[in-house]
Formats: C-alpha cells, sequence, structure tokens
C-alpha cells in the first residue's frame, strides 16, 4: 500500500495545501514524512472549543520552521495565538493569513525585533478582534511587506489608519472590507501615502464621488475593486464612477461585486465608457460557512 512518502511532489503539495489540519496531525506528518516538500500549509485552531481544548504551541511553529524550510503559505483558523509569539513563525513565510484568529498586545507592536519574518510579503488579517492602530503601525517592520488585508478589523480608526500607511508607503495592494473605516477615509490615507499603489478592493460603506474622486491621477493603479451592498445615498453613479476611472492612467480592471448593477444599465455604461479596462459586474458570491474554503 502506497504511503505519503511514495507520492510525487505535486501530489502531495497539493494535499498538504488543503487540507486542515490539527495539532496532533501536524506533529505527526512532520515525524514521519517528508515535510521539507511542504510549501502551503493551513491549520484550524480550538478558539471556540473552551479552555480545556488543544492549541497551537510555540513548539509546534518552531518545529514547523525546522522541518519545513520551504514553507511560503502560513493560513491560521480559528486559534488562539495569545500565547504563541510571531518570532516563533517559521521565517520562511512569505504569506501569512490569520482568520478569525485571537492575538495577543504583543504580536505586531513596533518594537519587536525587526528581523521577525524578513521574507514577508502579504499578510491577511480577517477578523483578528484585537487587532487595532498600534498592531498596524508595527506592520512597518516588514519590509519585504506589499499586499495588506484588513478584513472586519473594527479596532482600527480612521486616524489610525492614515497614521499606519504612512510608514507603508511601500505597499502594492491593499484590501479594506467589512471594517468600520468609511470607504472615504481609507481612500484619502490611500491618495496620501501609496502612491504605488496597483491593486485597491474595498467595501463601499460610506463611499461618495468626492471620495472616490481621491484616486484621480495616482500613478501605479491597475485594479479597483468596490463590494456592496449598497447602503448609502452618497454612493456614486454610474456616470460619476466612470468620470473618475478615465483619469486614472493606468487603469485595466474595474470590478463592481454586490451592487445589484449586473445586467442593468449601469454595467452597460461603464462597458463601453472603458473600453481600455476588464468591467466586471457580477453579484456576491455565497458565503461558505465553512473555515477551510
Amino acid at each position: 500500500m502506497a504511503t505519503l512518502a511514495d507520492l510525487p511532489d505535486s501530489v502531495l503539495l497539493e494535499i498538504f495545501s488543503y487540507l486542515p489540519m490539527r495539532p496532533k496531525v501536524m506533529w505527526h506528518l512532520l515525524r514521519r514524512y517528508m515535510a521539507s516538500r511542504l510549501c502551503s500549509l493551513r491549520v484550524g485552531g480550538y478558539l471556540f472549543s473552551g479552555s480545556q481544548a488543544p492549541r497551537l504551541s510555540p513548539a509546534l511553529m518552531r518545529a514547523l520552521g525546522q522541518k519545513c524550510p520551504n514553507l511560503k503559505r502560513l493560513c491560521l483558523h480559528v486559534a488562539d495565538l495569545s500565547m504563541v509569539p510571531i518570532t516563533s513563525l517559521p521565517c520562511t513565510l512569505r504569506t501569512l493569513e490569520l482568520h478569525s484568529c485571537e492575538i495577543s498586545m504583543a504580536w505586531l507592536l513596533k518594537e519587536q525585533d525587526p528581523t521577525v519574518l524578513p521574507l514577508l510579503e502579504c499578510i491577511v488579517l480577517d477578523r483578528v478582534p484585537a487587532f487595532r492602530d498600534e498592531h498596524l503601525q508595527g506592520l512597518t517592520r516588514f519590509r519585504a511587506l506589499r499586499s495588506l488585508v484588513l478584513g472586519g478589523t473594527y479596532r482600527v480608526t480612521e486616524t489610525g489608519l492614515d497614521a499606519g500607511l504612512q510608514e507603508l508607503g511601500y505597499l502594492q495592494r491593499l484590501e479594506v472590507l467589512g471594517c468600520t473605516l468609511s470607504a472615504d477615509s481609507t481612500l484619502l490615507a490611500v491618495s496620501r501615502h501609496l502612491r504605488d499603489v496597483r491593486k485597491i478592493r474595498l467595501t463601499v460603506r460610506g463611499l461618495s464621488a468626492p471620495g472616490l474622486s481621491v484616486l484621480e491621477g495616482m500613478p501605479a493603479l491597475e485594479s479597483l475593486c468596490l463590494l456592496g451592498p449598497l447602503i448609502t445615498p452618497e454612493m456614486p453613479s454610474p456616470a460619476e464612477i466612470l468620470s473618475s476611472c478615465l483619469a486614472m492612467p493606468k487603469l485595466r480592471v474595474l470590478e463592481l461585486q454586490g451592487l445589484g448593477w449586473e445586467d442593468q444599465e449601469a454595467e452597460r455604461i461603464l462597458c463601453k465608457g472603458l473600453p481600455h479596462c476588464m468591467v466586471i459586474v457580477r453579484a456576491c458570491p455565497k458565503e461558505s460557512m465553512d473555515w477551510w474554503m
């Protein structure tokens, strides 16, 4: 009977990339199989399972780094990381995703060792309730960081976002989704500090035509995605969106999702007025209740 060690690298990496793992299972795999071939891993925790539930440990994270020298992407879901310092994560990571995780106040503070995760290019913070302004400013230690996703990080304030982006001027991709921040304040901070940004994706809560117009003339912006649902009357009209997009010299992709404009006159106006762009108008996808999707 074939074992995991007998599988080709391509098959093994595909399994490891999408298999949700528990701590005991991961220990077993690290000890028994050729983990040096592992590039991407998703791990589920037990954040909502009570005080007696098993936890991810610093020792496990350090072992992951030692046994998996080619690990580039780590996705942690519903995990209690309050006792797992960021210094214990594998130093080879280029992408770190935290989904519904708990972190400590010390996790991303600015004063920590600037040599931690020296290759980190992308960080996703999706429903991480403890994440706040101080953590955002602490991201400046990651000099290789180019992509930042903030999803449901309701403790981040408009003042904190502006101060944080001021020191993250090298970002090329920013997503701000489902936060309490208004879209106008987010775009104003972007226009002030992220002159090299190439991709912006944000929820349209609090978006107005003047707010969108601050992106006009952005020299590197290639992709703009606006996500609904529509909840404010200030939302720019299709004609106003078209006017602003025409003033974005490098824009090549415009995506409008969940605005209720698919197969409507709005879609026709934008497609006709932006022949140099890929215009995507679609409904919001159904949200999966499975954390590993």
